[in-house]
């Protein structure tokens, strides 16, 4: 469907014209039309669907018809779970709304406060922020919500999963109840819906993709090899394939920068982002990796959350993720808004287990390509049987934990009750019945007296 359909303003539809797209995709064709009616929208997109421009583009256009945010104030806030997702939303923000009269700014941790307060000073109609700092600029008055009037959680999975849900709850608790709120999370679990339970009225639903589904435009499969040899293949594949643009994904942090400096030294430019290095440099080696001053960027999961580059070609998993859901992440940075793209897994034996979890998470079985030369000593096992998915029971959402000498104190209570008051029969006297191996034990240890003390010589 193309845009020109959708009822968008005409300096929207020249801003996504200069951009170089003219069809939405399915999640913007499905919630444009609903965000632009008014009503709260709970969105079920996996990354790479373009799910950003289905909330940035009718969020510009009912703002545009309104009085601007007063100082220290501000008219729509989105929420996201990490830095590189803030920065690239506001991005967003910025380029559709080029034609618009409307502020936009983004907070975040990792940088001074100082000039983010500046930035609030004067009010913004779309501010952009991580729960963390944006709770900090509230205690310092720095900000107010008494204009808002559309909240947006981007990738509420994530927040629940990075341990955001106090501060979400805290932060709601500040918003105007009267207000439009939008929900995106790559699935409706039950851990969603809960939260959804206090945040939205009456929402419309929408899913576009099945959960845990990958990107159908993306090409993946293994490569197994032994762990030794991990280093060596990928500079071959990057060498062979003469590849320009390649993101690597590392498990561990200083995994990222081992790999970075390793390709170096092969003269292959590279660089690695992850939670130590600063959001300066951080951003910089983003903005080189895009600009093609950088051939690899290595990264580690959460730091590449929010990474979006048009038509990035290649995703290598140096390491496969602990977390199988963090697979269909991974892979999801190619492909993106139905562009093709292909992922390659570096599978050693001592990831079988992590092989066998994403098979089974996204119901199929992944092609193995052997590579001349890194054939592995160490066999990859064969794939199991694919069975169906175990649903996660839902976490608790509760925000008072009990305290930790409470909960022991709790504990050694109950198990005091369980083991120290002997059942009772109907005449409430105790039953003397004893286990067998109880009764054994206790015979053992009183058959054997105690030794005489001798005097010392």
């Amino acid at each position: 469907m193309s845009f020109s359909t959708l009822g968008l303003l005409p300096q929207l539809l020249d801003a996504i014209e200069a951009q170089g797209y003219s069809d939405a995709t399915p999640i913007q064709e499905k919630s444009i039309p609903i965000v632009l009616e008014g009503k709260d929208l709970m969105a079920a997109a996996q990354t790479g669907t373009g799910k950003t421009a289905g909330f940035t583009l009718p969020i510009l256009q009912i703002l545009s018809d309104g009085k601007r945010a007063s100082s220290n104030h501000t008219r729509t806030l989105i929420l996201t779970p990490t830095r590189e997702l803030a920065a690239q939303i506001l991005e967003s923000v910025k380029t559709y709304g080029q034609n618009l009269p409307l502020s936009s700014t983004v907070v975040f941790g990792g940088v001074g406060i100082g000039p983010q307060m500046q930035k609030l000073r004067k009010g913004v109609d779309i501010l952009v922020a991580t729960p963390g700092r944006l709770l900090d600029l509230h205690s310092q008055n720095a900000v107010n919500f008494n204009e808002l009037e559309i909240l947006v959680l981007d990738e509420a999975d994530r927040m629940l999963d990075m341990g955001f849900i106090h501060d979400i709850k805290r932060i709601i608790k500040l918003l105007p109840k009267k207000r439009q709120t939008l929900m995106f999370s790559a699935t409706f679990s039950e851990d969603i819906r809960r939260l959804a339970k206090g945040l939205v009225h009456e929402p419309a639903e929408i899913s576009v993709t099945p959960r845990n589904s990958t990107v159908e435009a993306i090409k993946h499969w293994i490569c197994p090899v032994d762990k030794s040899s991990k280093t060596a293949l990928l500079t071959h594949l990057i060498n062979k394939g003469q590849w320009q643009q390649v993101l690597v994904f590392s498990r561990t942090k200083h995994g990222a920068n081992r790999i970075a400096t390793n390709l170096e030294k092969k003269n292959i430019s590279a660089t690695a982002i992850h939670g130590n290095k600063s959001q300066g440099a951080r951003t910089r080696a983003l903005a080189d990796f895009k600009a093609g001053k950088v051939r690899v960027l290595v990264a580690t999961d959460i730091a590449a959350r929010g990474i979006d580059i048009d038509q990035l070609p290649h995703v290598i998993n140096f390491d496969l993720p602990s977390v199988p859901e963090d697979y269909v992440h991974r892979i999801g940075r190619t492909g993106r808004a139905g562009r093709g793209g292909e992922a390659i897994s570096l599978v050693s034996a001592d990831e079988a287990k992590q092989l066998f979890d994403i098979e089974r998470l996204i119901q199929k079985e992944l092609e193995r390509e052997l590579i001349d030369d890194f054939v592995p000593n160490h066999d990859l096992p064969k794939s199991r049987e694919l069975l169906p998915v175990r649903s996660k029971k839902p976490k608790k959402l509760n925000d008072q934990k009990p305290q930790g000498r409470n909960r022991n104190r709790n504990r050694s209570r109950n198990k005091n009750d369980s083991q120290g008051s002997a059942a009772k029969n109907s005449d409430g006297q105790r039953d003397e019945q004893k286990k067998p191996n109880q009764a054994k034990k206790r015979v053992f240890w009183n058959k054997k007296p105690s030794r005489k003390l001798k005097p010392i010589s």
